[in-house]
């Protein structure tokens, strides 16, 4: 390691995680009435709160010096939501869809921030009926956040094809193993963020859209990656809700060693290519068709390239510095992701079976609480 790094940064972890509230006679979605975050308010505080359909429930972890940590938060988290809605005779389960259920039957959380949504987007908000993972990297500069946010945005298709898991839409299989992009991808400011050369025109940028009443707060950027604006994070949320906690946490130990080597390039004067945004849009159109599966394109070699490979190069990447981070065995998770397959594969797997979408339900829920 160059002398200008001696030790890496902590890279402090916060994950958020969305769950399905779910009948477990009908398996449909069942909105809550908020009883089981007013309940979850009482134990958790801030780390639960209502999302804008009242079926949805986000959980967040406080933050986490390490994996570990971020692995015995998520697994407390998911205990008692489980606990909150067994109480309320209903059941969670974690994917980046539901099976079957229906936008139109949902309700919308009573709260003005989400009546504004509303409001604004109409059917764009009422059918985002969707559940995603988000990870926060803990990074005290800007300037160095901005740069690693344009940097590992070459990486994002990669972790995507890993957490695949919404091949389902309204009792359809999509062809897609994830589809919750598809259905995201109608609101404005998503997808892939564009790249910034300096702090300056980021702030700028942002400037320009409040003043202009495009949005009433930098929040409002709803990126696969983004700086945040109110936290020393950038936050990765690309990824689709993920079955089991396993799975979770594997994906985040690696979003973690991603930026730890690009920060380490980056302090030993070392530069990480930075492609264009509509090459790695082709990455992630092949990612959320095809998952694990099929090819994803190496710009550097200009080809195409089966995606486990690439993520088993990527697994190379980042090795000098998993041990640093004490991550080696979440990462090697990775493994048994691409031996079993993504959740969508799973779930796939159980249609083709049973084709019965309760079937793949009960599956979903089934794993909620695996491995904690």
């Amino acid at each position: 390691m160059s002398a200008l790094i001696k030790k890496l940064p902590p890279f402090t972890l916060g994950v958020e995680e969305e769950y399905q509230i779910i009948d477990p006679e009908t398996r449909d979605l069942k909105s809550h009435m908020s009883k089981i975050v007013e309940g979850g308010k009482i134990h958790l505080r801030e780390q639960v709160k209502a999302e804008m359909h009242q079926s949805v429930v986000e959980v967040g972890t406080n933050i986490c010096k390490n994996v570990g940590e971020a692995r015995k938060e998520v697994s407390f988290l998911r205990n008692k939501i489980s606990e909150l809605a067994g109480n309320q005779g209903l059941v969670v389960g974690a994917a980046g869809t539901h099976p079957f259920a229906k936008w139109q039957d949902q309700e919308i959380t009573d709260d003005p921030r989400y009546h504004n949504i509303v409001n604004e987007l109409k059917d764009i908000a009422r059918s985002n009926l969707i559940f995603g993972l988000h990870v926060h990297v803990g990074i005290e500069s800007r300037e160095i956040a901005l740069q690693l946010m344009n940097q590992a945005c070459y990486f994002l298709p990669h972790i995507y094809a890993l957490t695949t898991n919404s091949p389902f839409w309204e009792g359809r299989d999509t062809g897609f193993k994830a589809f919750r992009a598809k259905i995201f991808a109608k609101f404005p400011r998503t997808g892939l963020p564009e790249y910034f050369d300096s702090v300056q025109s980021y702030d700028n940028f942002l400037e320009i859209l409040v003043k202009t009443n495009c949005i009433d707060n930098p929040k409002k950027i709803w990126w696969d990656l983004r700086m945040h604006p109110f936290f020393s994070t950038i936050e990765f949320r690309i990824c689709d809700m993920c079955l089991t906690v396993d799975e979770t946490i594997c994906v985040v130990a690696l979003i973690q060693a991603v930026v730890a080597k690009l920060y380490k390039l980056l302090m030993s004067n070392t530069s990480f290519n930075i492609y264009r945004i509509a090459l790695i849009r082709e990455n992630k159109f092949r990612a959320a068709r095809n998952g694990i599966e099929g090819k994803l394109i190496d710009f550097g070699k200009k080809t195409e390239v089966p995606t486990q490979d690439l993520i088993l190069e990527l697994l190379d990447f980042v090795d000098d510095v998993v041990d640093e981070l004490g991550s080696r065995q979440e990462i090697e998770y990775v493994h048994q992701i691409l031996a079993r397959g993504t959740g969508a594969d799973q779930q796939l797997a159980v249609f083709e079976k049973t084709k019965d979408t309760k079937q793949v339900v009960d599956y979903i829920v089934g794993k909620f609480n695996q491995g904690i």
